[in-house]
């Protein structure tokens, strides 16, 4: 038992190992982190470059911020919305079950790059270059094959008795989904609501070609210390941290929600 946590823990340094430099480096002094970066034990902590975030002239970390919580609420808001209602008619009527879900599997197994062009030319067409509005549109569609497959396993463990002996009392397709699918699927929502939520926030690609000024989310305003002139490694490492601070809690929240919805359907034969 004892071999068996130590290994454990190995493990997660090994894993973590450039979580923890980031987070030491960004309490170590500027001349601290040139002179040894990996310097993990001798050193005075400060919080100057916390305080650097916030009064830089051309770094706007609340607006970052900001637009990364619209980002990730707005799309996952709206991969539930589509989602929902897709995977339910997916499993209880049918529509769909093996060319809707394939054709959502075929389009997510290729890489994002590839739509990168194409989605550029029909948001300039659409008018939703740099906004908050077209960031979350893309977050929901790069998130809905995820919603549709997990809510789908989901259906398929609710007995469809529960819809049958619904409607003998009259209750329409409607009226099930909201008064009686939603509160059973409240884990799974919640489950598949953070996945996406924590994938709309780590959404680089589609930040760094759909915006310019007014909706630049913070995985994308992270870099803008690396420049020609060099990194302000401990600024970037203070602004790294507090961005993963909203996802982090989130997962560490609801890790069991997680667990749970992702094994849904996994012994189902």
């Amino acid at each position: 038992m004892l071999q068996r946590g130590i290994v454990f823990v190995l493990v997660a340094l090994v894993l973590n190992f450039p979580v923890l430099t980031t987070l030491i480096n960004s309490f170590r002094k500027r001349i601290d982190i040139q002179n040894s970066p990996l310097g993990f034990f001798a050193f005075d902590p400060t919080l100057e470059h916390y305080r650097k975030v916030f009064e830089h002239s051309t770094f706007h970390f609340q607006d970052y911020l900001i637009n990364s919580l619209i980002l990730g609420a707005g799309g996952t808001l709206l991969a539930l919305l589509v989602g929902f209602p897709a995977a339910y008619a997916i499993v209880r009527f049918g529509h769909g079950r093996h060319t809707m879900l394939t054709v959502l599997s075929c389009v997510r197994a290729l890489p994002l790059i590839v739509f990168a062009v194409p989605i550029y030319l029909l948001f300039q067409i659409a008018g939703l270059l740099d906004t908050r509005f077209g960031l979350a549109l893309m977050a929901c569609l790069i998130n809905l094959p995820l919603v549709v497959f997990v809510l789908a396993a989901h259906f398929q463990e609710l007995p469809s008795e529960i819809d049958e002996a619904a409607r003998v009392f009259g209750a329409g397709t409607l009226r099930i989904v909201v008064h009686i699918m939603i509160p059973l699927s409240q884990s799974a929502l919640i489950a598949v609501g953070i996945l996406s939520f924590i994938n709309a926030w780590n959404e680089y690609l589609f930040g760094v070609f759909l915006t310019s000024k007014s909706a630049i989310p913070i995985s994308v305003g992270a870099t803008f210390f690396a420049t020609n002139l060099g990194v302000d490694w401990g600024v970037a490492s203070a602004v790294l941290m507090m961005s993963v601070l909203p996802p982090m809690c989130l997962g560490l929240v609801s890790y069991r929600y997680i667990g749970r919805s992702l094994t849904t359907g996994a012994v189902k034969g």
